[in-house]
């Protein structure tokens, strides 16, 4: 969904861009390097450094039990208490040769490559998993400008480095819409990312999209439930903000909620919305089967950021406005369901697994951050209202989940 909807994530951008020269176009073939040029190595499961963590602990283990068993033996000879040392240091020293030939096995386990060689990422900020800063750097601009936002250790890279695709291309980008798919895309700092759809081939072979909140409105329209009163007000109460140039505003002061806005005289904008966006997302997965007839098509769900119960004032949206979203959120995956059902993409769930990690949760368990800009579920100056470095990792289990079980 929107990377861009916020002021402050806007004033840090800037500092980004200060910091890395002008954003200009990225090439959408240029820079296709090996996933293995990222650093989402340190985010996948090296089964080498684990067993090697395992002999270290199981050496270290070994060594204690068996002093302990020596000086109680010298001190005890006989007793029992010597004897219940003895069998301890033996069970150390068998443990560590177990762990010792685990370790050497692990080593010569070949990695275990996925069939895939070329794989493509679409979608907006949820699947670039948009950060300001982390522990990796500024953001990726390999294959997007600095001001698409994308993670280093979003999902997609996650994914290409576990399946050892050799080639990967992500354009995925903060406030995309289907729109960008097939059309370039402006960005706030002067960027401009080039059709989501030129980094496709005939030699595509998996493709994920994730896509449809900033088509149905969603992202806009959450920011205008953020209420500084514990209560709502009723519509038209507080004047509209001016439609000003600048990215990361609300369309109304953050005092009064939103549900009574979006649901006056009975109609459910946010609703009708998100209906008219399911034909826009059918033809994006049609497109793409054009374009790359030979891929294998994921289409993912949002995960589940938005809980039922509100947390006010740690998020201050009421529980009114909470409940609103809520459902609205799950009017938004059940429609990107169904658009994959009728455009012949596979679905994959990422909703279910995530649930329990929405915005509320503590900062080490939440997979989506709230209105603060530094996560420490994995460390960063983040984007408010999107995933952190632990739901990017979340996104990734659901789609190898999937890939491997389907």
């Amino acid at each position: 969904m929107s990377g861009h909807r916020i002021l402050v994530v806007g004033l840090a951008t800037v500092l980004i861009c200060a910091l890395t020269g002008p954003a200009g176009a990225s090439d959408p073939r240029g820079g296709a390097a090996p996933s293995s040029a990222h650093p989402a190595r340190a985010q996948v499961d090296e089964r080498g450094a684990g067993t090697a963590a395992k002999v270290r602990k199981a050496r270290q283990a070994k060594r204690q039990k068996c002093r302990k068993a020596r000086r109680i033996g010298r001190n005890q000879a006989g007793t029992a208490a010597a004897k219940r040392a003895a069998a301890q240091c033996e069970r150390a020293k068998k443990r560590l040769q177990r762990v010792k030939l685990a370790h050497q096995r692990s080593k010569q386990q070949p990695v275990q490559r996925s069939g895939f060689r070329e794989y493509v990422s679409l979608g907006d900020s949820w699947s670039a998993d948009v950060v300001l800063l982390d522990t990796h750097g500024l953001p990726d601009t390999t294959h997007v400008p600095v001001d698409c936002a994308q993670s280093k250790v979003n999902y997609p890279k996650l994914v290409a480095r576990e399946l050892a695709i050799p080639v990967h291309r992500d354009p995925t980008c903060g406030s995309a819409t289907t729109r960008h798919f097939s059309g370039a895309q402006s960005l706030p700092l002067g960027g401009t990312n080039t059709p989501q759809f030129d980094r496709l081939s005939t030699t595509t072979d998996l493709v994920t999209i994730g896509i449809g909140g900033n088509d149905a409105g969603f992202a806009a329209a959450a920011l205008d439930c953020i209420n500084l009163l514990p209560t709502s007000l009723p519509p038209g109460t507080l004047p509209a903000l001016p439609n000003l140039p600048l990215p990361l505003l609300p369309s109304q002061p953050p005092i009064g909620g939103c549900k009574g806005k979006f649901t006056s005289g009975g109609t459910d904008v946010l609703a009708q919305q998100i209906d008219a966006s399911r034909p826009l997302l059918v033809a994006a997965i049609k497109e793409v089967r054009r374009r790359a007839p030979r891929a294998r098509i994921l289409m993912l769900d949002y995960i589940a950021g938005i809980p039922e119960r509100a947390c006010w004032p740690i998020v201050p949206i009421t529980q009114e406005d909470m409940t609103y979203l809520h459902q609205t959120f799950a009017r938004l995956n059940a429609m990107v369901r169904r658009a994959a059902r009728e455009g012949g993409a596979e679905f994959v769930d990422t909703h279910t697994p995530t649930l329990g990690h929405d915005v509320c949760q503590l900062p080490t368990v939440r997979y989506v951050e709230g209105l603060g800009v530094v996560s420490v579920n994995g460390v960063a100056v983040a984007v408010p209202a999107h995933p952190n470095s632990a739901g990017a990792a979340a996104q990734a289990r659901a789609v190898l989940h999937h890939i491997r079980t389907r």
